[in-house]
């Protein structure tokens, strides 16, 4: 075998290798949020009630269009927070979040469809949504950039992408010690606490229009453009 051929080989075997690490990693993580679903929402209920749900609210002055997507629904935790007037689809690739979501859709009479699907492989079509959006979501997929560039592509050219998320300190000290702490927490949670998001959102060729800061440089609301 030539060279040449020897170095395509390579390279496609260290290309299904990827692929196969990112599949096993993308099922463990689904495996994790399985085995925390019952457990989920008691677990997050301080915080939830404190800080997050506060940040939540926001959404229902935020969303619009005929198509929004909502990206890891998870147990539904942003459902009281839809506006009334828009029909939104979701989906989770954890099917039992998606038991505790429907659930609670059902109980607060919610007409939303909802999927099991997961984001770095969409099954929509090219520009399908005017809004989408995902709270706390992007610490957690196995390949983020690969997933904001899915949502990129089943955005609408003139739609709109809104993220509520944690990510690692810009404060060098802070950002030691999130790195030195996340593979403890992404063993017991599943969530990275070390991820660069806004990094991550413009490597998928997302344009940032809004970038606050909710809690020091750690929790942030982002709206960006395709």
């Amino acid at each position: 075998m030539s060279n040449d051929g020897q170095s395509e080989s390579l390279n496609l075997f260290k290309l299904v290798q990827k692929v196969m690490q990112k599949d096993a990693f993308t099922n463990s993580t689904r495996k994790r949020f399985d085995r925390m679903a019952f457990l989920y929402d008691l677990l997050e209920a301080p915080i939830e009630r404190f800080r997050f749900s506060a940040w939540r609210s926001r959404l229902r002055s935020r969303i619009s269009g005929e198509r929004v997507l909502e990206v890891g629904v998870g147990t539904g935790k942003n459902l009281p927070y839809y506006p009334d007037d828009v029909k939104i689809s979701a989906i989770d690739f954890s099917p039992k979040m998606l038991a505790k979501a429907r659930k609670k859709a059902d109980q607060m009479g919610i007409d939303i469809e909802l999927q099991e699907m997961d984001v770095q492989h969409l099954e929509f079509p090219d520009h399908f949504f005017d809004t989408i959006f995902a709270t706390f979501v992007f610490c957690s997929v196995p390949d983020p950039v690969a997933g904001l560039r899915e949502l990129r592509r089943v955005c609408k050219p003139d739609g709109r992408l809104i993220l509520l998320e944690h990510m690692r300190p810009q404060r060098p000290v802070a950002g030691v010690v999130f790195d030195i702490l996340n593979p403890i927490i992404v063993r017991m949670t599943g969530a990275n606490i070390n991820r660069k998001t806004m990094d991550n959102i413009r490597r998928a060729g997302w344009q940032i229009q809004v970038e606050e800061r909710l809690s020091s440089d750690i929790i942030r609301w982002i709206e960006a453009t395709p």
